[in-house]
């Protein structure tokens, strides 16, 4: 998460909420188009045009997860960002060696090329960097369906939830940080050539 990102206190009810008014519904809308738009880039295979979509300062992470004892969830279910091992805990310079290892043609968990949908749904906005009247920073949270189909039978499905700190640049808006929380411990594909 983003130091410095801010919303309002928190309600009566301990969640921190944002006003409904029309800023707010424009933010959202632009945000879901946004992320919209990148999924339609990977599943039209445009990994160069997807690239373009990230900071240069990007953190990519995706935790291992682990089954635990009850009341211990919050402190040791997943894996930190720089500790231990992950799925995934890159850069942009390592995302576009996967790009690159990818369009060589020759890649032998992508060769051919598989066949991918990403589905988003459930979009949130849940934290503003200044204010929602310039948002520079915004933190949003999503829940992701990714179905991959390789060769003839290999069929895949990854389901979770993502939480992303996009920025506004000059050039619209970049993805600074992205956490992936896949909704299993065991890995049941293969591999992961699939960006979420």
């Amino acid at each position: 998460m983003a130091a410095g990102l801010e919303t309002n206190p928190p309600s009566p009810t301990g969640s921190a909420e944002l006003p409904r008014n029309d800023a707010y519904y424009r933010l959202r809308a632009d945000i879901e188009e946004f992320l919209y738009s990148e999924a339609e880039l990977l599943d039209e295979r445009r990994f160069r045009d997807w690239l373009n979509l990230l900071a240069d300062d990007i953190t990519y992470f995706m935790p291992i997860r682990r089954n635990v004892k009850f009341g211990q969830h919050g402190e040791r279910e997943n894996t930190r960002t720089g500790v231990g091992i992950s799925w995934f805990d890159e850069d942009k310079w390592t995302l576009t060696k996967r790009v690159d290892q990818i369009l060589t043609g020759v890649h032998f968990a992508e060769e051919p090329l598989s066949r991918v949908c990403h589905m988003v749904s459930n979009v949130q906005i849940k934290k503003i960097l200044p204010s929602l009247d310039d948002p520079r920073e915004v933190e949003t949270r999503c829940r992701f369906l990714i179905y991959q189909n390789r060769v003839e039978y290999e069929t895949y499905t990854f389901v979770g939830k993502r939480t992303d700190v996009l920025r506004m640049t000059d050039d619209g808006w970049k993805i600074a940080r992205r956490e992936i929380i896949l909704d299993q411990n065991v890995l049941l594909a293969k591999n992961l050539s699939v960006f979420f």
